[in-house]
């Protein structure tokens, strides 16, 4: 469809109405002249309902298929959110992409490495694309940082760095009943929380190379870890630290990239803009800051699910590659399943170790 200035509009679905799903909704509203919500579909038929009613989606109900095959419309959706807890992920999303709409699925995208490949198989056959919600690569300082890094660029050669993700929940946040279960949620904040710092770790830092990690559950009623702390290096050398933690009433997201030539770092929560940034010069590269200062707007929007949906609209108005595509995420999500492998064996575990056969392949408890 078209709007009123003839631009064209992409429909979408939302499938899953619970607590993540009203970020969908929200950014799709800040991008009204480029997109729609046509319909929302829930297991539960009220909660689709109510979560059409409060925003003005013309369709509800239960059933994804007619959902995505536009029934009593004149065209499939262009695009589906998949917003449900992890579990069914892969599922959902393969039934989008066989019908032939692209996906935009929350993280992580599975519940292990063998169920990304599992979608990624579909992605290949069916040519269809998945991207994976990592907002905080959508940042303007985020890409300034990334493009300023490395052997003479602005901000120099990464040679250290601190990836922080410390939030707190309390025991009731664990009583819905998917809540900290390996077979419904995946993992603890290893791979529920943390990944958003993580992804954005590897968004600037580029490939890693290995880890050495620990996970504990200390105080926490769930079946997996509420804390973890790992070193990676990475391929460039850079070495690592990053902890995911859900025990911490002064709730902080940080990452910190010391170089040759500058501290560059964020510190925010749920989302950052320039301001949360710092550039710091190391003695004698004073150029380094005044680089930093002169790029900074402190008019750019936050980190968020609305600035991913935009690059998405981007792309599919380009017939470009969804960002962040499956494959990229798969690189994250390796960090993560080495990540308690290593925890589990007391061993370093390498970029691309695990694979079909290697125990923590089918499952990030491990099997």
């Amino acid at each position: 469809m078209n709007g009123p200035d003839g631009r064209h509009v992409h429909e979408t679905v939302i499938v899953g109405a619970g607590g993540i799903a009203h970020a969908h909704a929200n950014a799709v509203a800040r991008h009204a002249d480029r997109a729609r919500v046509r319909a929302v579909v829930d297991v539960d038929a009220d909660r689709a309902r109510a979560f059409a009613e409060r925003y003005d989606i013309p369709d509800w109900g239960t059933d994804l298929a007619a959902a995505l095959a536009g029934e009593g419309c004149s065209a499939a959706p262009a695009l589906a959110h998949v917003c449900t807890p992890p579990g069914p992920h892969v599922a959902l999303a393969a039934a989008c992409l066989e019908a032939g709409v692209p996906v935009l699925v929350e993280k992580p995208p599975a519940l292990s490495l063998a169920g990304v490949d599992e979608l990624l198989a579909v992605v290949e056959r069916t040519g269809v694309d998945v991207a994976v919600v990592f907002q905080h690569r959508f940042g303007h300082a985020g890409r300034r940082v990334a493009a300023a890094l490395g052997e003479g660029r602005p901000l120099g050669r990464p040679l250290v760095a601190t990836c922080d993700t410390l939030w707190f929940r309390g025991d009731d946040y664990w009583d819905l009943p998917w809540r900290g279960r390996w077979d419904v949620e995946g993992g603890g904040p290893t791979m529920g929380h943390g990944i958003h710092q993580v992804d954005l770790l590897l968004a600037l830092l580029g490939p890693w190379e290995q880890v050495t990690a620990m996970v504990a559950r200390r105080a926490r009623p769930t079946e997996t870890e509420d804390v973890s702390a790992a070193v990676v290096r990475f391929a460039d050398g850079t070495l690592a630290t990053v902890t995911s933690s859900l025990l911490s009433p002064r709730e902080t997201s940080v990452v910190r990239i010391d170089t040759d030539r500058a501290t560059a770092e964020v510190e925010h929560l749920y989302g950052y803009v320039d301001a949360d940034w710092r550039v710091t010069p190391a003695p004698g590269h004073e150029d380094a800051a005044a680089w930093w200062a002169a790029g900074v707007d402190t008019a750019a929007p936050r980190s968020s699910h609305t600035q991913q949906l935009g690059a998405v609209l981007d792309a599919l108005d380009a017939g470009t590659t969804l960002p962040v595509s499956l494959r990229e995420a798969r690189d994250t999500m390796d960090l993560v399943a080495a990540t308690y492998a290593s925890a589990a064996t007391g061993r370093p575990v390498a970029r691309g170790e695990i694979r079909p056969g290697h125990p923590w392949y089918p499952s990030m408890r491990g099997v």
